[in-house]
């Protein structure tokens, strides 16, 4: 394997207008993503940004950008035409669409992502999920549900956090019914090359467009997804509050 990092970044974000440059302690979201995928050390990393002031910031801390076509639909979009433009040679065969407003990810859980690869050679995506006992996420529709089948182990239910399995869905709905843990989806995918210029070239699916999912348009075109369990929860920012409260849990309030 030979993974790039990238990292997609747009300014417009509808509940938190400029979120790839909140301040996090004097330095961007973005650019705080981008030294965690750096520390993660599996290979290169770039943003790929929508406007140029993204561009301009990452110079700024001495990181890679590209700058994308601002009107691409996703971040994954964005991911898929960064990496046709810096490495139109196809070296990189497995690419990592880290968040970039996820800043409290661990920089090794990157390279756990990756690695699945290793443990299910047929998967065409791998990702993250955190297990969690809490009712509150169950119930949250903020919080998307993995739906795994465990394969390291031949009980069902997951009882404690390294092991991997095959998605069976991903919903917002309080699922798996019953009692017991959840898997909290966490916000990274690591691509096989192929496998991402397959999906951006497909519509969005109905099940994506129902549950507002972009990994269930890879589920009905029958991709393969491997999920490796986390032991905590990676917190992201989508709203005020959550950059409030991100700037909490980093200690980072902001600078001037």
């Amino acid at each position: 394997m030979k993974p790039i990092i990238i990292i997609p970044a747009r300014m417009g974000a509808l509940r938190l207008p400029g979120k790839p440059l909140a301040d996090l302690g004097g330095i961007p979201m973005v650019i705080r993503c981008a030294q965690i995928a750096e520390a993660a050390a599996i290979g290169p990393v770039l943003i790929a940004a929508a406007e140029v002031e993204i561009v301009e910031a990452a110079a700024r801390f001495g990181i890679r950008a590209q700058l994308t076509d601002p009107a691409l639909n996703s971040g994954t979009d964005r991911v898929a035409a960064a990496v046709n433009l810096v490495d139109p040679a196809g070296d990189h065969d497995v690419i990592v669409n880290y968040q970039g407003d996820m800043p409290s990810l661990e920089p090794a859980a990157i390279g756990r992502c990756t690695g699945l690869f290793d443990r299910m050679p047929e998967a065409d995506i791998a990702t993250l999920a955190a297990i969690t006992g809490d009712p509150a996420e169950r119930m949250d529709e903020g919080v998307v549900k993995a739906i795994v089948a465990r394969a390291d182990s031949g009980a069902p239910e997951v009882k404690m956090p390294g092991g991997y399995g095959p998605a069976l869905y991903f919903t917002r709905a309080p699922a798996p019914f019953g009692p017991g843990e959840i898997l909290h989806h966490l916000g990274i995918y690591a691509f096989r090359r192929e496998s991402l210029m397959r999906f951006v070239a497909a519509p969005p699916s109905p099940l994506e467009r129902r549950e507002r999912l972009e990994q269930l348009r890879a589920m009905e075109m029958g991709m393969r997804i491997v999920v490796g369990f986390e032991r905590d929860v990676a917190r992201g920012v989508d709203t005020p509050e959550d950059l409030v409260r991100m700037r909490a849990l980093l200690g980072a309030a902001p600078h001037g």
